[in-house]
């Protein structure tokens, strides 16, 4: 009991008194000049599709604030190949009303849905684990999505078993993880690219850009990558291993557990419902968000609460708040429940709006505080040596563009490229070059490093 009243003490002192400095209002990539790129299927040259990317305008009151954002990232998306979906990202032009001062659902817990539960810092949109696929027990077939039937009750009535995204979809998602519901695009799991696990488990990104909102870096806590929909911070999979941000950075880990079942007759806790598929190849086990029980840990504080977060001390609210994290294993392949869910920890109170209705004032971000950590941001060159491509990739979340030229030892500009503020990695193509070494410089107004690279033939 006093543990928990504790809890909400702290809680509460963390998400009053912030005006500008609120993580909320200040944490959202803002552009008004770049403009995103995708690509097609069998077509490794990026497309340009003329939208700007991230957020264009943020805004504040005492109590909301309002993100401006396309929905479009700064990393290059598609294609999109699976179950049926052949549309492309579009212009969502939408305005997200977000609470400033988020609080805790005492009452009953409120059900994640279909479509945005959440938005990335970059303003492109979160869905939970589901796909709007479902067994239909009647006809003993999936209902729901492209090309099927309509599941029993409509698109929104609740089904035994709902196909998981994450298992389902794999094939249909870009390099980031990432793909559209009509044009709306979105990731169901952390975003960062595929081709950055340790264990690979799509091939998408060997002909497109391995590129997503973060890359994993396990020895830093996970950036804030966005805001759910009750108002509470979403870091990436890393945080400190106590939740009075001691014990070191280790990786935060889901409670959901897959069961140990073969038919499909039965819910967690032995609940009779109607019959699913067997557990078999073509349903494996995981292939349904009904496969998988809360088991709470209480010896390991690392383990999250069934909303998938827990009370943090992180770098932004050193005063601690309720946290989501999107899970990984430790492979950093998506752990369900992958970032919420099945339900809100808070109040779900943000929407899309169609217009602002109060006074507030707009913020307008200063490069110079993020720019310096930019100074502590580990950056890789791979490989070196090389001799037909360069690769430079951020570790961790990029705040602000950066440069990025390539020298000879002569000091003579040879390629340049950049790196926008929620993208991770750039290249360089090196196959005409003479072998020797060069050097990539990494800058901006406020930041500049620079890397050695040797290049062979």
């Amino acid at each position: 009991m006093i543990k928990n009243l504790l809890f909400k003490v702290l809680l509460l002192l963390s998400i009053t008194g912030y005006s500008q400095t609120n993580p909320a209002i200040i944490s959202w990539l803002q552009n008004k000049t770049e403009t995103g790129f995708y690509y097609a299927a069998g077509n490794p040259t990026p497309i340009a599709n003329n939208i700007l990317v991230n957020c264009q305008m943020v805004r504040y009151s005492d109590n909301w604030v309002y993100v401006n954002a396309t929905g479009i990232p700064a990393y290059k998306v598609g294609p999109f190949t699976g179950d049926g979906n052949t549309n492309n990202a579009g212009n969502q032009n939408a305005i997200f009303k977000i609470p400033l001062n988020p609080t805790e659902n005492t009452g009953t817990a409120t059900p994640t849905t279909a479509g945005n539960i959440g938005i990335f810092i970059n303003g492109v949109a979160m869905f939970d684990y589901r796909d709007g696929v479902a067994w239909n027990n009647t006809t003993n077939a999936l209902c729901g999505g492209p090309g099927r039937p309509t599941c029993p009750g409509g698109p929104s009535a609740t089904q035994a078993w709902n196909r998981d995204a994450i298992v389902a979809e794999r094939a249909g998602f870009d390099c980031a993880k990432g793909h559209p519901a009509g044009t709306n695009y979105h990731h169901h799991q952390n975003p960062s690219a595929f081709d950055l696990d340790l264990k690979v488990l799509s091939t998408i990104c060997n002909l497109y850009d391995a590129d997503g909102l973060y890359t994993i870096n396990p020895s830093k806590h996970s950036p804030l990558i966005g805001f759910a929909y009750d108002g509470f911070p979403i870091y990436g999979a890393y945080g400190f291993a106590k939740t009075d941000g001691t014990g070191g950075i280790v990786r935060m880990k889901s409670s959901y557990k897959l069961r140990d079942i073969t038919v499909r007759t039965h819910h967690a806790g032995n609940v009779d419902v109607s019959d699913g598929p067997a557990v078999s190849a073509t349903y494996p086990i995981g292939y349904f968000r009904e496969d998988y029980e809360f088991v709470k840990n209480t010896s390991d504080e690392s383990y999250l609460d069934d909303h998938n977060g827990r009370f943090c001390i992180t770098p932004e609210y050193p005063k601690g708040i309720y946290c989501y994290f999107a899970t990984v294993d430790e492979f950093h392949n998506s752990s369900y429940p992958y970032i919420i869910g099945p339900t809100f920890y808070g109040n779900k109170v943000a929407a899309k709006v169609t217009s602002v209705d109060e006074t507030t004032t707009t913020y307008l971000p200063t490069t110079g505080a993020n720019d310096i950590s930019l100074m502590n941001t580990e950056i890789k060159v791979f490989p070196n040596p090389a001799s037909d491509l360069i690769a430079i990739q951020v570790l961790g979340l990029l705040s602000n563009d950066i440069k990025v030229e390539l020298f000879d030892m002569q000091g003579k500009l040879v390629m340049q490229t950049k790196i926008l503020k929620g993208q991770t990695i750039a290249y360089f193509d090196v196959e005409a070059l003479y072998s020797g070494n060069y050097l990539v410089k990494l800058y901006n107004d406020n930041f500049s490093q620079s890397r050695k690279v040797n290049i062979v033939r």
